[in-house]
């Protein structure tokens, strides 16, 4: 089996989203245990900046993933329509379950106010993201307009990000709509404005990975996406250090030079990731761990948000010094790949339930009929 690709999946994608789910757990529980005399640290704010990379890795990866599953089905013969129609689905599910994860955290978790559940996070943002790239997705006559078009889009968004955010028309908006498009406190951990950018910036390498059929064009376009991510690094460096042309423009939110260092950082990321896929052989039992977390990155982010900020870790609030987190967060960690293995395990059983028993009981029986036959002769 080619370390590139496992049942049909590219593995190293898999590992991506692996490690984005690891870094989101490293983020959570530094937010949430670590005690009041170390948040002020340089490490804190450095493992904080370190698992905010969670977000983007996971919204560019689910760019990869529409630009990858709408090739894939049109590979297959489907309509145009039907294609779009799919995607489109797909988007408003997760935005569904958005709703969905707030709603549980609001009854297992008493005590917040009901407006909560309304609160815009990854799930609010990446749902609507994945609907437009679907739309988008139909206007692409060819692979290369696609690309461009995923990328004027990403870069109009981070373009446009502190003019909408800043713009007085927002203030007439319903209370919940301007929670999309600008920050309002602990009501919105993403807005619209730039996180969707990350699905677009994402879709565009996914429709460039698309035409790829064969290991040598593979490994030149992770080539080339380690190359442009160096460059939108460096590119980002340089103008965050020039006077800005917005009238307000804060680096770390609503930049668009952040943004750039972003996407840069992701995409050289994952091309290294690509590149090291032969040095991960003998170690094959963790890389199938880091595959395995990434294919269940919605599971863990739906059970693992409430036992970190919930009842059941309550003594840990805020009482644990920095390097004590960290250890916690290495449990934590091992534990919710448990939760994946058990997981994993009653699905399988159900699934053996619904398929093998028919035909088990049918040949049980004909055992039992040749059997007595046997006795007789």
């Amino acid at each position: 089996m080619p370390v590139e690709i496992s049942r049909g999946r590219r593995v190293y994608i898999d590992w991506a989203r692996g490690l984005a789910v690891l870094l989101m757990i490293e983020a959570h529980t530094a937010d949430a245990w670590t005690r009041a005399a170390d948040r002020h640290s340089a490490a804190f704010s450095r493992a904080l900046m370190l698992g905010g990379f969670a977000a983007p890795l996971f919204l560019w990866l689910a760019g990869i993933g529409v630009a990858l599953s709408a090739a894939r089905l049109a590979r297959t013969g489907a309509h145009r329509r039907s294609v779009v129609g799919t995607i489109c689905r797909r988007g408003l599910e997760i935005f569904i379950l958005a709703f969905l994860f707030r709603l549980q955290a609001f009854i297992i978790t008493p005590g917040s106010s009901p407006v909560a559940i309304f609160r815009v996070d990854i799930l609010n943002v990446m749902g609507p993201a994945i609907v437009a790239a679907g739309l988008v997705w139909a206007a692409g006559a060819s692979a290369r307009a696609l690309v461009l078009w995923y990328a004027a889009v990403a870069a109009a968004i981070a373009l446009l990000t502190p003019i909408v955010q800043t713009a007085a028309v927002v203030d007439l908006l319903p209370p919940w709509f301007q929670w999309y498009v600008k920050p309002a406190g602990d009501l919105t951990a993403f807005t619209l404005f730039p996180w969707t950018g990350f699905v677009f910036a994402g879709a565009a390498c996914g429709a460039i990975l698309a035409t790829t059929d064969n290991p040598p064009a593979e490994r030149r376009a992770q080539f080339a996406f380690a190359v442009a991510g160096i460059v939108l690094v460096a590119l980002g460096q340089f103008l965050s250090k020039r006077s800005s042309i917005y009238d307000q423009s804060h680096f770390w939110t609503s930049s668009p030079t952040w943004f750039a260092i972003r996407v840069g950082i992701v995409m050289t990321a994952v091309a290294m990731l690509y590149a090291m896929s032969p040095l991960f052989r003998p170690f094959s039992t963790a890389s199938r761990a880091l595959e395995r977390f990434g294919r269940s990155s919605l599971f863990v982010y739906w059970i693992h948000v409430e036992l970190v900020y919930g009842y059941a870790t309550w003594p840990l609030r805020h009482r644990l010094p920095l390097w004590g987190t960290l250890l916690a967060c290495a449990a934590f960690s091992l534990l919710m790949y448990r939760a994946i293995i058990v997981r994993d395990r009653i699905v399988e059983k159900w699934r053996l339930r619904g398929v093998r028993m028919p035909w088990s009981n049918d040949l049980g029986r004909r055992l039992g009929e040749k059997s007595m036959a046997n006795r007789s002769v």
